[in-house]
């Protein structure tokens, strides 16, 4: 039989990929997305805390709703505040919802 047919040996290799490489692949994956995904998402949760931290009675803010307007009362126990959206109407709205503290002055020149 082995006239036609010449015999095959297998090759005596390690294991493809040892043990090592993958400890530094995951390494480097675990880097990646700690300086892409984790990282710029905490520093954005801290500069939001920060914000609704310093928000004061008579800011003008801008909210995700798209709506402008000044605060009057900021409840302290339950997170939310009063803005004035003009003289006739106010909202009551939760702190996480304001984006952003405009300029003094930015509801008169709208």
């Amino acid at each position: 039989m082995s006239l036609f047919i010449s015999e095959a040996h297998a090759a005596s290799a390690g294991p493809a990929g040892g043990g090592m490489e993958m400890f530094i692949m995951l390494g480097m994956f675990a880097l990646i997305f700690y300086f892409m995904i984790y990282r710029p998402q905490a520093k954005r949760v801290k500069e939001h805390k920060n914000l609704m931290a310093s928000m004061s009675k008579g800011d003008e803010v801008l909210t995700g709703g798209g709506l402008v307007g000044k605060i009057v009362k900021i409840s302290d126990d339950n997170d939310y505040i009063l803005l004035a959206l003009n003289e006739n109407n106010e909202v009551t709205i939760k702190k996480d919802f304001v984006t952003a503290v405009l300029p003094k002055g930015t509801l008169k020149s709208l």
